[in-house]
């Protein structure tokens, strides 16, 4: 298509394979809200679920753990799961973030800007 334009064809390919993969982000960004990952604590007496995007989706909690003595331990085990999600979220995010990378052809430890 342009062929003979020399390097203008090729910052052509540049700007549509940047489209491309802005395209590609962008999908990547809207399907983390539909990925959710799940944190555990306290033996799984407690679970929080959340999007790979990091929001908090639901909480789980054992009702075995309520006894009003245990108040502070309760709310420990409710922080340590929001937190195992948390983490497990930014991960998630982290490998769909390398799988782009792959596919754009960029090094395997390149890290994305966001």
């Amino acid at each position: 298509m342009l062929k003979g334009l020399g390097q203008l064809g090729d910052m052509a390919k540049m700007m549509k394979q940047a489209q491309e993969a802005q395209a590609k982000m962008a999908q990547m960004q809207e399907d983390l809200n539909n990925v959710t990952v799940t944190g555990e604590s306290g033996a799984g007496l407690v679970k929080a679920t959340a999007t790979a995007k990091g929001e908090l989706k639901a909480l789980d909690i054992d009702p075995s753990i309520f006894n009003g003595d245990d108040k502070e331990v309760v709310e420990d085990l409710i922080l340590a799961a929001i937190k195992d999600a948390q983490t497990k979220a930014a991960e998630r995010a982290q490998e769909e973030m390398q799988k782009i990378a792959g596919d754009l052809g960029l090094p395997a430890d390149f890290k994305m800007p966001f």
